[in-house]
């Protein structure tokens, strides 16, 4: 997401008298900053306008003095609550600290001022950020209309109906906004990505090639044109790719891409050594915060210590009875997006993607950690028509994806941590946990590009210890709930379609169809990094890939310990 002040932000803070002070660009905070040990704001005298204020907020801001700029909005809004621009920033302040936060700031400043354009699309960015697609694209939609030439607002309305499963509007959409701009750095990548998910590979590589042309998104392009393809020779992309990983002049981001990308190539091509060589310099390369294990450790025994037995029976009668929620998780690359299609070919049935619902109604209940408050206070404090609104509310934002299916599927894999609020609050939805060979599993992960909420990848022994992890959280949900999951091994999908296909679409209550077979004919976009894998028939050549790789992941495996099937 990009961070912005709205360019005519000058029509809303008056000329100051002295030197003229140049709009600092807005800068996202990375992390959450304490308010402590802060040098503190110059008091201000009392005739101090609040534009003056404001202009200063912006230096705070630029200069990462977090804590000194949100005081001086404040200070605004104890004099004009409703300070249109005070709230843009503290909206603009909270991205990535406090997302939801910054949501109700940015609409607070859209109600104030509901035809600025770039407050309609800073408020519909926020709520892209959260995976919250409706009222996503209706801020996005409103800030087009405001200001129909605005590219970024046209590029985030294209994100937003890719990811709600509007595939054909998305496309309408990037076209607009290239026939505006046709070297903007995220248009054409977007249209490439809604392409890849609809199946239309050849026109994706066009348009990913004609990014490479105009030097615009080069890495991400690259990794995204070996990605959908299978090379059984050497194609000239790997030439280029060395080129440009030894190019002076690449950006620091660069690298990482184009390693996975010259990893993936050489992987097809049955180069192991040389691919896995590409594959640890991507991780070397690559900036990013230490996974905190011990803290995850702590974290996956608070989880066991609050859903014990004995709570989960207690409230047995609380949520909604709905059958219409399945939730498909496990560890990302684990077959769960195979999983989806399989069951989503059958006409009864919805798949929605990796829905981010779940999350927000799990921190809503007191499910993340905070040093105020005990893990889980909230939900254990929760009453019966408490746990059926949190029901309703997610049940409201699944019918959004399917009005009329008797079954929709939310594939977010790292609901696995959060099967106990599942159980909560649908006591009849199903559950389908997919479980893939554990090496293989590490390492498809280790040579995936994921954001950054996936830390744990970037280090071979501290994936598989991340991995004992999930495997002790789901052994404490299958003790707890007994009957309640259907486990889905990736390897028996291979070896026996047919039965357990069947297995699945039993599990889900329905009567068989034969379109579950024909997964990989299934008309619809997909939207995971295995998008171009289901649009093949299954095929065994993932299973015990690892041992091509055998010499070179010894801490993996000495990581994962007994879970790995040597």
């Amino acid at each position: 997401m990009s961070n912005r002040l709205p360019p005519a932000w000058s029509k809303h803070l008056k000329a100051q008298t002295g030197p003229t002070i140049a709009p600092p660009k807005i800068v996202q905070p990375k992390i959450a900053q304490p308010k402590i040990a802060q040098p503190k704001a110059k008091p201000q005298p009392p005739a101090v306008s609040d534009d003056m204020l404001l202009r200063q907020a912006l230096e705070f801001q630029q200069a990462k003095r977090l804590p000194e700029a949100e005081e001086l909005c404040h200070r605004v809004l104890t004099r004009k609550p409703n300070h249109a621009l005070a709230l843009y920033i503290l909206g603009t302040l909270g991205l990535g600290v406090d997302n939801e936060l910054a949501i109700r700031y940015f609409a607070r400043a859209a109600d104030q001022e509901p035809n600025n354009p770039y407050y309609q699309l800073s408020l519909g960015e926020a709520y892209l950020k959260v995976g919250d697609y409706p009222p996503a694209i209706r801020h996005l939609q409103r800030a087009c209309e405001l200001k129909p030439d605005l590219v970024e607002a046209l590029r985030g309305l294209g994100d937003a109906y890719g990811k709600f499963d509007k595939a054909d509007m998305a496309l309408s959409v990037y076209e607009k906004a290239l026939g505006i701009n046709r070297d903007h750095p995220t248009v054409r990548m977007g249209l490439a990505s809604v392409l890849i998910n609809l199946g239309r590979m050849d026109e994706a590589t066009s348009y990913l090639k004609e990014t490479i042309d105009h030097r615009v998104d080069v890495a991400d392009a690259y990794q995204a044109l070996v990605n959908i393809h299978k090379f059984s020779e050497e194609p000239p992309e790997l030439k280029e790719i060395l080129g440009e990983i030894s190019n002076p002049a690449a950006s620091d981001d660069q690298p990482y891409a184009l390693h996975l990308a010259a990893g993936k190539i050489l992987n097809d091509l049955g180069r192991y050594d040389e691919a896995m060589d590409h594959f640890l310099r991507a991780k070397a390369v690559k900036p990013h915060d230490d996974f905190e294990l011990e803290l995850y450790r702590r974290r996956v025994d608070s989880i066991i210590r609050l859903f014990s037995a004995e709570f989960l029976t207690s409230t047995a009668k609380y949520g909604d009875p709905s059958e219409t929620p399945v939730f498909v998780l496990g560890m990302p690359r684990s077959g769960t997006t195979l999983t989806e299609q399989i069951c989503s070919s059958h006409p009864d049935v919805h798949g929605a993607g990796e829905l981010t619902k779940l999350r927000r109604i799990a921190a809503a209940s007191g499910l993340t950690k905070t040093s105020e408050e005990p893990f889980g206070k909230n939900l254990r404090s929760m009453t019966i028509q408490q746990s059926r609104t949190f029901a309703e509310d997610y049940l409201a934002n699944l019918r959004l994806y399917a009005p009329s299916a008797a079954r929709i599927i939310d594939k977010m894999p790292h609901n696995f941590e959060a099967i106990g609020l599942i159980a909560i609050l649908f006591p009849n939805a199903r559950i389908i946990h997919c479980r893939r060979d554990a090496v293989d599993n590490c390492l498809s992960l280790f040579f995936s590009n994921l954001n950054k909420n996936h830390a744990y990848i970037s280090d071979l022994t501290c994936l598989g210890l991340y991995y004992r992890e999930y495997d002790r959280l789901m052994r404490h949900w299958h003790a707890v709930l007994p009957g309640r999951i259907l486990e889905n091994r990736y390897e028996d999908l291979v070896s026996s379609q047919e039965g357990q296909s069947r297995r699945l679409i039993d599990h889900l209550g329905l009567e068989w169809d034969d379109a579950c077979l024909r997964f990989f004919d299934k008309a619809g976009s997909v939207r995971t990094l295995s998008r171009w894998q289901v649009r093949q028939p299954i095929y065994g050549s993932s299973i015990k890939r690892w041992k091509n790789y055998e010499g070179r992941i010894r801490p993996l495996i000495k990581a994962l310990g007994d879970l790995a099937e040597l």
